[in-house]
């Protein structure tokens, strides 16, 4: 824009702040619908999460350029756009129940985070279930398994039990003690090597019972005269 007023500049920076803060946008064709009717439109998108805001085309072009997103193609005849904080999946099923009594409305397509919707994408989003359903069915889903391994580790003594009785029923019943087994009796000894013996000393010869005195001297000592 050239030489902007000030309130233009106002109005492009309140676009660029809603569509850079929201998760989602759906712009949608307004034309036909009453005061009446365009209050309780606001009314329900504001109870279904979303912000439903009028601007001209121009004004939402130069803010959506700003960011980098290409609306052009959705930017034709009188704009709303329903800004959505929580969920975008209410917001769009709500514009389609509206749209059912209000056949004026109508879904041009939208931003969902960065990507751009044609209008068939935009309707889609109102035939996913709603967040707290898929989360409540991604827990069960996971609590499944889980439960199912509980189940498992629960069985395990009972089936352990189970088999060890089938198989003691199978070899005839608890088996009693074996009286210990004898030792095999041992073989007889080889007999043992004979060692050589020394040979017996000579026998001492006996001493004599009545040992002989030595012999006398034959002379006796003569007397020198």
């Amino acid at each position: 824009m050239e030489n902007p007023r000030p309130e233009k500049v106002a109005v492009v920076d309140e676009v660029r702040g809603h569509l850079d803060a929201a998760g989602a946008a759906l712009l949608t064709e307004y034309r036909g619908l009453n005061v009446a009717a365009m209050a309780a439109l606001r009314r329900s998108l504001r109870e279904a999460g979303g912000e439903y805001k009028i601007y001209k085309n121009t004004l939402v072009r130069f803010a959506a350029r700003d960011l980098g997103l290409e609306l052009d193609p959705l930017l034709t005849g009188p704009t709303a756009i329903a800004f959505v904080a929580g969920d975008p999946v209410n917001v769009a099923k709500a514009l389609r129940d509206f749209a059912r009594t209000h056949p004026a409305l109508v879904v041009k397509g939208g931003l969902l985070g960065d990507k751009v919707l044609d209008a068939a994408g935009a309707r889609a989003l109102a035939d996913v279930e709603p967040r707290e359903v898929l989360l409540a069915r991604l827990a069960g889903a996971m609590a499944a398994p889980m439960q199912q391994f509980a189940g498992l580790l629960a069985a395990l003594p009972r089936n352990l039990a189970y088999g060890l009785k089938a198989l003691i029923d199978q070899q005839g019943g608890v088996p009693t003690e074996a009286p210990p087994a004898e030792a095999p009796a041992a073989e007889d000894a080889p007999p043992a090597e004979d060692t050589p013996s020394e040979p017996d000393a000579p026998p001492e010869p006996a001493a004599d019972e009545n040992p002989t005195e030595p012999p006398a001297d034959s002379a006796a000592p003569t007397q020198e005269s």
